[in-house]
């Protein structure tokens, strides 16, 4: 059973950096598309962040030069946050999926197809 758990939210003032960091546990693909997404309350979940098996990432134009995602051996993605702006506040989920083989950046990033899914971690920026 794949489960992903993200911590590393918070508040932190307009400016500021968080790193956020999801634990996942049972994925165990070798191609695969992961991401980070946010919501805010009324809106569509947004693609933030995206990184393929291959090691390709892809970022939205809203947080290119701010953010960074990535991934360590043990399973666990990651996306630093720098540079923050309240626009920035939202609950951030990650995800995973499994792909057959290579996929777009632009799919990668989309939240269609992703099936794996963390519960959520909260940032606020505050100016």
């Amino acid at each position: 059973q794949v489960q992903l758990a993200e911590s590393g939210g918070g508040s932190v003032q307009a400016g500021g950096s968080l790193r956020l960091s999801c634990a996942m546990s049972g994925f165990m693909y070798r191609s695969y598309c992961m991401g980070w997404f946010r919501q805010v309350p009324g809106k569509a979940r947004e693609g933030v962040a995206s990184i393929a098996s291959d090691g390709t990432t892809t970022y939205a134009d809203s947080v290119k030069g701010r953010f960074t995602i990535s991934k360590d051996s043990a399973s666990t993605l990651y996306l630093q946050m720098n540079t923050l702006k309240p626009e920035d506040t939202a609950m951030y989920y990650c995800a995973a999926a499994e792909t057959k083989g290579w996929v777009p950046p632009s799919l990668c990033i989309a939240e269609t197809g992703y099936n794996h899914w963390g519960q959520g971690t909260q940032v606020t920026v505050s100016s």
